[in-house]
């Protein structure tokens, strides 16, 4: 495994900031060739849909109409969740631009580790293990609240599934939370191919019912006239800021597409599929909801809608009682669904932390049967289990969306250094693995002289900076570019222009917290705000001049294509600064 430290030559240095900062240099593609930790290759594109939808798609939905409706957005709730939706897009794009160019297991951690270092991807793999768990055991604990209903209601729940309360312990246990953890962590072991199926099929029955909302909602409100969209107040009732706190509030109904990055490894064309599948998944998801909100917002006016049952009680309204089923039916699907993706990514990011030697070699054990890393399924599903069983993890969610959206920054931080800054040894992608292989056996022989005619590729210029960098044999035996090599014909300074972008970068990623933190604190004085709006906004327009003018990194690999979206790399960080200051003003 190679890795690069602060250092132009990639010597690794003593010390405990060294540490921190190196930055790894290898691809999966690395353990396949020596036969270890092989995960099976077997998802494709609808497999990836049926991931992201499942794992976004909660019973939030059928929560959140009511609650942001009637206290930020009313019947602009559409706009709210369309707005929210393009900043989940953004997002979004960043995971799929890294996930296709460094495919391997880890997601957040593992390009953060790529990109900014060792001690910056401690942190984001640990906030990782702790919104899959954390949220894993949440979403368990809601699906008996639900499930009830089915029953006759919340007291007639089976004994062995009902909640019981311990009065010594002054602890409420949840015996079927605990049971349908378990149940999934033993059916996420069988397989990828297996749980994926089974993923998609609760999640094709959430998607029914919500269809039959959208369905049967638009006929109850084109018989009676859409009441909801007829009122005196207009269409903002709270303002266009009311509409924009909305948006804040249903972004995390959009936070679940990331465990399809986490997948990455075990995707068969990720170049092509990663992105399409992240990209079909989230655009799904943003239909669903909009259409969702347009029909139950214009049945029932937002001020009168219940905020717990917004859906059930907006076809109770009009007579229709058995409703109520179907839409229960549904989130306890979305809830199924929901758990599931969140148990699946925590064994991979354990499994790449441990590949990387920051974990116990335990959790980077595969099965060879089932090609899944099966004892660090056990172990994050019986962790899930407990923590479903004995604890009211609610009062941790913030902990959870912090987690999330500094994951969310730091993938978008990611981008840029990429395209920018990249370490100078970068892996080559899986597809051009025979070429190197081939390669590599001409330098075992002694030759150090690969034609363009033989190998097919050029020396590295300025020039023609689509191609790969051919290095020593030391760079072919790990299949890597060793950039600094490649370029003697290079005839502009290469450190100061990398120099010159991390410090842009840096002003750059500065500026949008401070926009975004002076924007959203309304704790801060009117003078304050502004002058802090003033700075940050002058950073940011600063960055965003600089990394237009100067040059993406000529030698970076080939995953992806080259140009593109950077831009959007910078708003979802700010988007990030945004909900994570009204997360921190909301909890104060």
């Amino acid at each position: 495994m190679g890795f690069l430290v602060g250092s132009q030559n990639g010597v690794s240095g003593g010390g405990c900031f060294r540490s921190l900062i190196r930055r790894k240099q290898v691809d999966s593609v690395h353990f396949k060739r020596h036969g270890h930790h092989q995960l099976a290759k077997e998802l494709s594109v609808p497999h990836l849909i049926a991931i992201g939808v499942g794992s976004t798609i909660g019973a939030g939905i059928y929560i959140l109409v009511g609650t942001v409706a009637r206290e930020h957005s009313g019947p602009a709730l559409f706009i709210s969740f369309l707005i929210a939706g393009i900043a989940a897009a953004l997002s979004a794009f960043c995971y799929a631009e890294l996930a296709s160019r460094c495919p391997s297991a880890g997601s957040a951690y593992h390009y953060s580790y790529i990109c900014v270092g060792e001690g910056v991807a401690w942190l984001i793999g640990w906030a990782l293990i702790l919104e899959y768990t954390i949220g894993g055991s949440a979403v368990a604990r809601g699906i008996s609240p639900n499930l009830a209903l089915f029953f006759g209601g919340q007291d007639s729940l089976p004994f062995f599934l009902a909640r019981q309360h311990i009065p010594g312990l002054d602890v409420a246990v949840d015996p079927c939370a605990a049971v349908l953890v378990l149940v999934v962590t033993g059916l996420l072991c069988v397989g990828i191919k297996e749980s994926t199926l089974a993923q998609a099929v609760v999640t094709s029955i959430n998607v029914c019912a919500m269809l039959f909302i959208i369905i049967a909602g638009s006929y109850l409100g084109f018989k009676t006239g859409w009441a909801g969209y007829e009122l005196p107040a207009g269409y903002f009732p709270f303002g266009v800021d009311g509409m924009l706190a909305g948006s804040a509030t249903v972004f995390f109904a959009y936070i679940g597409f990331d465990s399809v990055a986490s997948t990455a490894e075990e995707v068969k064309n990720p170049q092509r599929d990663l992105p399409l599948g992240i990209g079909l998944a989230l655009s799904i998801c943003c239909c669903l909801y909009m259409l969702v909100s347009v029909v139950i917002v214009g049945l029932v006016p937002y001020y009168a809608m219940d905020p717990d049952t917004p859906i059930s009680s907006a076809f109770a309204a009009y007579g229709m009682q058995w409703a109520a089923y179907l839409v229960a039916a549904g989130a306890v699907m979305a809830l199924c669904s929901t758990l599931m993706g969140s148990i699946l990514p925590q064994p991979r990011i354990l499994m790449a932390m441990a590949r990387d030697g920051l974990l116990p070699s335990f959790f980077s054990d595969i099965n060879k049967k089932s090609q899944v890393p099966v004892k660090s399924t056990l172990v994050t599903g019986l962790g899930s289990a407990v923590l479903a069983f004995f604890m009211d993890v609610s009062q941790l969610a913030g902990m959870v969306s912090v987690g999330t959206l500094l994951a969310f920054t730091m993938v978008a931080i990611s981008v840029l250094i990429l395209r920018y800054v990249p370490p100078n040894e970068v892996p080559f992608p899986s597809s051009l693995q025979e070429i190197i292989d081939s390669v590599s056996l001409r330098y075992s022989t002694g030759s150090r002289d690969v034609t363009k005619e033989k190998s097919g590729f050029h020396a590295g210029t300025s020039m023609d900076s689509n191609l790969p960098l051919l290095g020593k044999a030391t760079a072919i035996e790990y299949p890597i570019i060793v950039k600094q090599e490649a370029q003697g014909n290079f005839v502009i300074n290469e450190g100061s222009r990398r120099k010159i972008a991390g410090w842009t970068i840096t002003a750059t990623c500065v500026g949008a917290f401070l926009l975004a933190y002076a924007a959203s604190d309304l704790n801060l004085p009117r003078l304050l705000r502004f002058i802090v709006c003033g700075i940050g906004g002058a950073l940011l327009l600063f960055g965003l001049i600089v990394l237009t003018c100067i040059e993406q990194d000529d030698a970076r690999h080939t995953f992806g294509h080259s140009g593109g979206m950077w831009l959007f790399a910078l708003i979802p960080s700010a988007v990030s600064c945004f909900h994570k200051v009204s997360l921190v003003t909301t909890c104060t």
